[in-house]
């Protein structure tokens, strides 16, 4: 009789803790996605926490206010509106200084971040004579909204980015759409940069929504959902099971898609766009088995290049002339 009459008791705590740890996984998601207006800085990065302070970001979830963006770039830049699915995003429109215009490269950054952190790669691919577009995705900067779904939404903002640069004026005294400025003559070449969410964004945008850009520039695309979730666990030192699968399955719930179908390397398999990838080798977000399988997967004409001893960051800031070089003569061809 005593075992018959734990058995409902255990039943009961088993059920309790389900219940508890999904209603952490949930709070997690949620605060992931959404951005808040609270004043401050971003939680720091899992890999910069101390033992405490991982407990409690495990207890009470991260600290997410809409990131803002910082200065205006050195060079000059027209302030534009692009209508996208997401809201309406706020960009920077800039023509090279001289020279024939060889096309227009778009920068799409990353998760909790905002154009301007962008501005020294597009002030280098003004240098090698291409207009620039340096964009707010939804959520972040000065772009509408607050939510982030890390690279699935965000494809629609690439898919609008992109047929905007494909619409402008063939004048050059015709106004930018959504400046009230002036105009430039609409180029051929649309070159597509994006760094860890931008570059996932950018791989959904051409393998489930058609666009078709001249050429990739993705700097440490994360494989999939699940695993880049997983990552952040490990790179806490913390279990990963089974809080990874509930948060990804809540954060899909709460933003309305299936996130554990969110798969650059899936994507990566339908596109045929001549791609360069880009990583570092001590990054721990982003596996080195996650670029494998990118690179292995992309269909089209493409190239790669890792740095060594680089982090989830600019590769720029570490190996200058290297990235340029890289890039340069990507490019090129």
């Amino acid at each position: 009789m005593k075992k018959r009459a734990r058995f409902p008791k255990l039943l009961l705590v088993l059920l309790l803790g389900f219940a508890a740890i999904n209603a952490v996984a949930f709070f997690h998601a949620w605060r992931f996605t959404h951005f808040s207006n609270e004043p401050g800085l971003h939680s720091p990065n899992p890999e910069q926490l101390g033992p405490g302070q991982k407990l409690w970001l495990l207890l009470t979830g991260i600290r997410n206010p809409k990131p803002q963006n910082g200065a205006k770039p050195s060079f000059p830049v027209e302030t534009v509106t692009i209508a996208s699915p997401n809201g309406a995003l706020e960009a920077w429109y800039a023509r090279p200084d001289s020279g024939q215009v060889r096309g227009t490269v778009a920068l799409f950054h990353g998760y909790t971040s905002s154009k301007s952190h962008l501005t020294h790669e597009a002030g280098y691919f003004r240098h090698l004579g291409y207009n620039v577009l340096l964009v707010d995705q939804a959520g972040n900067g000065n772009s509408a909204g607050f939510q982030t779904t890390v690279g699935y939404r965000e494809a629609d903002d690439v898919a609008a980015v992109f047929h905007w640069i494909k619409d402008l004026p063939m004048a050059s005294d015709s106004p930018l759409p959504g400046s009230g400025a002036g105009g430039v003559v609409s180029m051929p070449e649309v070159i597509l940069y994006g760094v860890s969410m931008g570059a996932v964004a950018i791989l959904r945008a051409e393998a489930e929504l058609g666009i078709r850009p001249t050429a990739n520039i993705l700097e440490c695309p994360y494989g999939n959902m699940r695993q880049t979730a997983y990552n952040r666990f490990e790179s806490m030192h913390v279990p990963g099971f089974p809080m990874t699968d509930l948060l990804v399955f809540w954060g899909g719930v709460q933003n309305g898609f299936w996130a554990f179908g969110l798969n650059a390397e899936h994507y990566a398999s339908q596109i045929r766009t001549p791609t360069l990838l880009l990583w570092g080798t001590a990054d721990p977000r982003v596996t080195r088995a996650e670029t494998d399988a990118i690179f292995a997967h992309l269909a089209g004409p493409k190239a790669r290049h890792d740095f060594p001893g680089v982090g989830h960051e600019p590769y720029w800031k570490r190996y200058s002339a290297d990235w340029q070089q890289q890039t340069r003569a990507f490019l090129s061809r």
